[in-house]
This record gives structure tokens, C-alpha cells and sequence, in this order.
């Protein structure tokens, strides 16, 4: 494998890129204008590649991915096949069970959910308006106040540490619902499969490229002092995927951030066939159980199990959509417009909830947007 020197640190070579962060976003980025002949350094402050979809194989030979269950889905064409340079896929199509009410039911909600709960009648939720103002009103114009209550309200409140009513309507907008089928996928997208020998891989082997240099558990010098004794020659042009506020010192205070406490045991596989649990309601600490085995199409009578639970403190894993942060953004943001040499990018770098697929997307924009003499990539 090329790149061996990934542990040591920036090596004293001329980079045209440093890219900070190497999650889907900076990866993308980076093979990029790697193909375009740019020479690039990817830091990141861990030690591993990957991001939060970083997943990596336990004692059992079962693949866990270290933050929580990362499913691919897209509908772009251009992004699967993208990534299909880097890896093969093993098809895959999730399901999610609730449990509410001493049952574990399909969700997103669809009709045999409904029957399960004795709900049948329910086909007309509340009239509010074609713009509900915040993820309550959104919830009761799409599902009613009942369904509100058994699934919502308290997932949301566990998840984002704020009633429904102080978030921005897409954060329940995000769920499908469906009256009319039975479908109990919980996603329709075009492609759905998972990286066949897992997400580390795909991400090594879009980093292997004689263009690329990594430095892992190394962080990015975000103050004048420490940048005065960097260790390497700093490029012009950076790409940030990092959280905004960060680099810029918090100069406006820190945004908002929710993160993950992450709990895992070997657990006997339940026999439900799905490999994610929710737990909306407020007395479970945590909002869902993932099963290793039955993400990995496995039929172990043992798996390693993790259980999520929410927190304020940590690593900052999801940008909290609401309009005070929204406002406490647009500032930082700003600051970013007048940047002549940093591009932001990623859930971090602008401060948005977006899938996997939409981070790969929006690194493959960014590089067009910036070599528009360039023929766009093939993929």
C-alpha cells in the first residue's frame, strides 16, 4: 500500500492542498485533484481514515462501524459509480424496527405498522398549513398527534436535547411515512448496498494514490502560535470539512453541537431479522441498538451489539437544526465568504445534516467548481 508514511506525520515536501479531515468529503476531495495532478496532504486528529463511517472488523470477524450504523443509499449515478473505482458492494437493503408499546414494529411508519398497533383508522392527520414552523407542527401535519407521541416526541427530544417545537421542521421531514404500502425499507433509493470488505477499505483505496500524503492523529494548527511552528510548509489553498467554528477560534462562541456516546457488548442476535432498533420513547436512555451481525447479512447465534446514546459533551457529530444555531452559522459564515484560500465543506464545514452520499456529491461539485476548465469526472 502506497502512502505507508501515513503515521509519521507531513512529510517536508511542497503541497499544492491541505485538506483537514479525512471523512467522505475530504477523501473525495482529495482523489480528485489528485487525478488532476495536485499534490495533496489530508490531515485528520484521529488515527484512523474514514470519518464516522470508520468500521473495522472485532475479535469474531465481524465488521462494526466504530460511530454507529453508516447505510449507503443514493440516487445519483454519478456518486455510486464514483465510488465504484474504490470498492465492490454486497447488496443491502435496511430495515428498522421501533419499539413501542411492548412490540417491535416496522418503521418508517407504513400499514402493517399501523395494524400492528391497532391504528388502522388513522389516514388523516392535522391540517396546519402547507409550512409548519418548527418539527412538531411538521409531525402533526404528516402523522397526527397520536403517531406524534408514540414515535417522535420522544426520539426527537432524546436525540437533539430540545423539545420538537424548538427545531426546524426538517429534522422530522427527514422520515418517510407510508399510508398506502407495506414497503419496510427505510430507504427507496436506487442504489443501496454496503462497501463489500467495508468502509476502511474504500477509503484506503481512494487514498492510494503516489499524489496523496496523510499525517493521521495529527490536528490542524488553528492559531496564529501554533501555525508559527508547523512542522511542514503550509499550502496556499486549504479545504476545511472540520467544524467552522473551530477554525476560527469560536470567536463568535462554539456552535451547537449533539454527539454520541457509543456502548457495545456481545448480545445474542435477536430474531427479528433487523438490525437496528429504535427506542423513541423518554425513559430509554438510548435512541437505538444496532446488531453487527445482521448488518453484515450474518446468521451468528452471538453479535457484538451497540446501544447510542445522545450527549452534549464529545466529539461534535451533528449540527443541531435550529434557528438559533442557524443564526450563530450565518456569522461564521461569513467569515468563511471572505476567505480568498479556504473552501468549507462537509457536515461540519457548513454546518449541515447531510448522508454520506450528499458529502461525496458536494466534494465532486466543489472540485468542478473550482477547475471549470476542466472536463467534469467521469463518474
Amino acid at each position: 500500500m502506497r502512502n505507508s508514511s501515513a503515521k509519521s506525520g507531513p512529510c517536508s515536501v511542497t503541497y499544492d492542498v491541505l485538506i483537514v479531515g479525512a471523512g467522505f468529503t475530504g477523501a473525495t476531495m482529495a482523489r480528485l485533484l489528485a487525478d488532476a495532478g495536485q499534490r495533496v496532504l489530508i490531515i485528520d486528529k484521529r488515527n484512523h481514515i474514514g470519518g464516522n463511517a470508520y468500521d473495522y472488523e472485532d475479535e469474531q470477524g465481524v465488521r462494526v462501524h466504530k460511530y454507529g450504523p453508516h447505510i449507503f443509499h443514493t440516487n445519483s449515478d454519478r456518486v455510486f459509480a464514483f465510488l465504484s473505482r474504490f470498492t465492490e458492494w454486497r447488496p443491502y437493503e435496511h430495515r428498522v424496527l421501533s419499539a413501542v408499546q411492548g412490540k417491535l414494529v416496522p418503521f418508517p411508519i407504513n400499514l402493517t405498522t399501523l395494524e400492528m398497533l391497532g391504528l388502522e383508522h388513522l389516514r388523516s392527520p392535522a391540517e396546519i398549513g402547507a409550512h409548519p414552523a418548527n418539527a412538531e407542527e411538521q409531525c402533526f401535519q404528516r402523522v397526527g398527534p397520536e403517531l406524534y407521541e408514540i414515535f417522535f416526541k420522544g426520539y426527537t427530544q432524546k436525540m437533539w436535547g430540545k423539545h420538537p417545537r424548538e427545531l426546524d421542521a426538517s429534522v422530522t421531514a427527514r422520515i418517510p411515512v407510508r399510508w398506502d404500502s407495506r414497503d419496510d425499507r427505510y430507504f427507496t433509493d436506487k442504489h443501496q448496498a454496503m462497501p463489500k470488505d467495508g468502509y476502511a477499505a474504500l477509503f484506503w483505496r481512494m487514498l492510494d494514490h503516489p499524489n496523496i500524503h496523510m499525517a493521521l492523529s495529527y490536528a490542524y494548527p488553528t492559531t496564529p502560535e501554533a501555525r508559527a511552528w508547523r512542522q511542514f510548509p503550509m499550502p496556499e489553498k486549504t479545504i476545511w470539512t472540520g467544524p467552522i467554528d473551530e477554525y476560527f477560534g469560536h470567536c463568535f462562541g462554539p456552535l451547537p453541537y449533539r454527539s454520541m456516546r457509543f456502548e457495545t457488548s456481545l448480545a445474542s442476535t435477536n430474531a427479528c431479522g433487523a438490525a437496528t432498533v429504535n427506542y423513541p420513547d423518554a425513559a430509554t436512555p438510548w435512541t437505538r441498538e444496532t446488531q453487527w451481525a445482521l448488518l453484515a447479512g450474518s446468521n451468528d447465534t452471538m453479535t457484538p451489539t451497540t446501544n447510542e446514546y445522545p450527549t452534549a459533551e464529545g466529539e461534535p457529530y451533528y449540527p443541531i437544526p435550529c434557528p438559533e444555531a442557524r443564526a450563530l452559522y450565518k456569522r461564521y459564515e461569513a467569515l468563511a465568504d471572505a476567505e480568498t484560500n479556504a473552501t468549507f465543506l462537509g457536515r461540519l464545514g457548513r454546518y449541515q445534516y447531510i448522508n454520506m452520499d450528499q458529502a461525496v456529491g458536494q466534494a465532486m461539485a466543489a472540485f468542478e467548481k473550482a477547475n471549470p476548465a476542466r472536463d467534469k469526472h467521469p463518474a
